[in-house]
């Protein structure tokens, strides 16, 4: 019986081995594959996970884009396309239609009509039906409403301005093709080229009060935004062009936010800021007309204004009106230039008109072409191109060393970008942080405004010259305030009045005064001849307020 039992475990023993190496195998195989399997697990997630990082990475960019233009109207510098304050609506620095006094023609005051639309009420012969049979069948994909603020603004347009309407639409005739086609570029409404005509009467070199630039109307940290290049020698507000572009990006990213094309626009003249507040204070609502109550006063006129624009755009021979012929080439040429170039030197050997030069070429500030430093394209007539390439050679040594004396191109390139901002203080900056930012030191800020310490409070305004290149009035004046020697009183009254005895001291290019009880800036400047108030607050980035014993610099115009 044992020797039975001890043969069938030694039969048993090779049966459990092979069974133990089998069993092992499996193992072996399970674990390849689960290894096999748990790679293209992992290949799979890290397939997944690059993806969702570019849809994040997608959406930061989008965010982004929304945070930035949602922040920018708490920038006191970044106004027009980018948004103001509430507190700094005034009169003076609403860019529309109606306080218009560039074109290119030079309109004279006179012809464009300063109208109140809050409180005047315009009749037409034109029966209302008329007026909404004919917007419906603008067939526009922006929704073009009608009531009575629209109609005022359609009436304003197409029948009160007879001497104006006929030069934008002429300038409409040769730049409007151009704004179509970069607006299709951008997949955007193309009715919104209308906008041009409410910022700027289509003059490519405006300049508003606020210091928005060029046709579409750009401050300087929006058009920085959209890519748009600012220097010394070149402004691409002024390229309508280019600025259309621009354009075209800030609306589409509006349009992102909002979701509607009317709030869009209105934001083009407010900042989405504002119209963001004025959807949270209507309780949510996303219409522009149910936020209407809600948004700054100047803005609420602005999308019935685009509405009245575009109708008159389209409907201007029922009103009798006919475009003015504009002198602008019809057809052009384009030419990249890589070296210093004078829009005199061209004039000189190619025969150019100088004007002709500066009218397709209004983004070179001071008629010089920086080839040298930046690919730059030059736009001449069609006729001739010719004589360009026939004189291409010489053209850029002719004159030369005039054109490009090197004490010239120094004084333009100490001017900087010749951008003057006014910066808000806010609450927790400090003249360092502010400093930083603008690429500035805190001596320069204090100098450009008589600050004595490094003192700032909340809401106060600073003067500040970007990248700290003020202008040369500016900056020599800054400069010399040390060397001042103490000054005295003004001697004889003969020369001046009782008010400017107050004057402590002088230099080239300021008079130190002091202010006296009693005094405004308006009868200051009377005593200085050629100086306006406004060049006294521009000078000193100062209010119209001002108290007994502060210490103003008074301009010496020359």
């Amino acid at each position: 019986m044992l020797a039975a039992a001890a043969m069938i475990s030694a039969l048993a023993a090779p049966a459990t081995e092979a069974s133990e190496n089998t069993r092992q195998d499996k193992v072996r195989k399970s674990k390849i594959y689960l290894q096999k399997e748990n790679r293209k697990l992992v290949a799979a997630i890290d397939s997944l996970q690059a993806e969702l990082t570019r849809y994040q990475t997608e959406m930061r960019r989008n965010d982004s884009i929304a945070d930035e233009i949602m922040d920018m109207y708490d920038e006191n510098e970044d106004k027009s396309a980018a948004g103001l304050n509430p507190e700094d609506y005034t009169q003076e620095v609403t860019d529309s239609l109606l306080n218009i006094w560039y074109l290119q023609q030079q309109i004279s005051t006179r012809e464009v009509p300063d109208y109140n639309m809050d409180s005047i009420k315009f009749e037409s012969n034109v029966p209302d039906a008329v007026y909404i049979s004919r917007l419906k069948a603008m067939n526009s994909f922006i929704p073009l409403p009608y009531n009575d603020v629209v109609k005022n603004y359609i009436i304003l347009y197409s029948e009160k301005m007879p001497e104006t309407m006929p030069k934008i639409l002429g300038l409409c005739n040769w730049y409007m093709p151009v704004f179509e086609e970069i607006f299709n570029e951008h997949d955007v409404p193309e009715e919104l080229k209308a906008m041009a005509v409410i910022e700027s009467a289509m003059n490519p070199t405006a300049v508003s009060r606020a210091g928005a630039k060029g046709m579409w109307q750009f401050m300087y940290s929006t058009a920085k935004i959209y890519g748009l290049h600012i220097d010394s020698f070149v402004d691409e507000r002024f390229d309508p062009v280019k600025s259309a572009h621009a354009a075209a990006e800030y609306l589409k990213d509006a349009y992102r936010i909002f979701g509607d094309w009317n709030l869009a626009i209105a934001s083009y003249n407010c900042g989405a800021g504002n119209v963001n507040r004025a959807i949270r204070r209507s309780g949510g609502k996303r219409n522009f007309w149910e936020i209407y109550p809600y948004l700054p006063r100047e803005t609420r006129g602005y999308v019935p204004a685009f509405v009245g624009a575009l109708y008159t755009m389209t409907y201007y021979k029922e009103h009798g009106i006919v475009p003015e012929a504009i002198e602008l080439p019809a057809r052009v040429d384009t030419f990249h230039i890589n070296k210093m170039l004078h829009f005199k030197q061209v004039c000189a050997l190619a025969g150019v008109p100088e004007q002709d030069l500066k009218n397709l070429n209004p983004q070179y500030r001071h008629g010089i072409i920086p080839g040298n430093e930046r690919d730059c394209i030059l736009q001449i007539p069609f006729n001739y191109a010719n004589a360009f390439i026939d004189h291409e050679d010489s053209l850029y040594t002719y004159k030369a060393d005039e054109y490009f004396n090197p004490v010239v191109i120094k004084k333009i390139k100490d001017g900087g970008d010749g951008e003057r901002i006014i910066h808000r203080v806010r609450s927790g900056e400090v003249l360092g942080r502010i400093a930083i930012r603008y690429h500035v030191s805190v001596s320069q800020i204090k100098r450009w405004n008589n600050l004595r310490s490094d003192n700032i409070r909340i809401g106060q305004r600073l003067v500040i010259y970007r990248g700290g290149n003020a202008p040369a009035t500016s900056s020599s004046s800054s400069s010399s305030t040390a060397k001042t020697k103490p000054a005295t009183s003004v001697q004889t009254a003969a020369k001046t009045s009782a008010s400017a005895k107050s004057s402590i001291n002088t230099n080239a290019d300021y008079t130190i005064y002091v202010v006296k009880s009693g005094d405004s800036l308006y009868e200051i400047a009377k005593n200085y001849p050629g100086v306006s108030a406004q060049n006294i607050m521009d000078f000193n980035g100062i209010s119209s307020k001002i108290k007994p014993g502060m210490k103003i610099r008074i301009p010496k115009l020359r």
